[in-house]
């Protein structure tokens, strides 16, 4: 049996944090589905679009990662591509706590889905998706924040 993973999120924008969650959970699985959720009551920096693109560049070398976008419950779309996995990453003990009780409920939504957690490594455990949109959106150079491609088109972005 193949072992599907999806690691679920808005990576608006994708970040070294998000990377390096991913880079470490490749070699615990066959397939890393990227779902890029879509919340109707949020706004987002960067288009779905956008961000799968990046993705899609990153890896472009990875024939194990496939991204994605998706509405609804984490749970159901686990469902719908076959996923036994949901990969979440911590970098706080409050992020542990709030993403415990996601994984509880989705649990016992799906009980044949179980959620996996990596740790992001020390030197990304300050880089939040919330922070660079700030850092971002004030004129700041986000690039440290950034994987490649994601730095890249931000850069120009600003430049016009």
């Amino acid at each position: 049996m193949r072992r599907i993973c999806l690691f679920p999120g808005t990576f608006d924008p994708v970040t070294l944090g998000h990377t390096d969650i991913i880079d470490r959970a490749l070699p615990l699985v066959d397939e890393l589905v990227i779902g890029i959720g879509v919340n109707s009551g949020k706004e987002p920096m960067f288009s779905v679009e956008q961000r799968v693109e990046w993705i899609q560049e990153i890896y472009r070398n990875e024939p194990r990662i496939r991204v994605t976008s998706y509405e609804g419950l984490t749970v159901n779309f686990c469902k719908q591509i076959g996923a036994q996995f949901i990969l979440r990453g911590i970098r706080y003990v409050s992020d542990f706590e709030y993403e415990k009780a996601i994984a509880d409920i989705n649990r016992k939504m799906e009980h044949e889905v179980e959620t996996v957690f990596l740790t992001c490594s020390p030197e990304y455990s300050t880089i939040a998706s919330t922070l660079v949109r700030d850092v971002i959106r004030h004129g700041g150079d986000a690039a440290q924040f950034l994987p490649g491609p994601v730095a890249k088109t931000v850069a120009s972005r600003i430049k016009s």
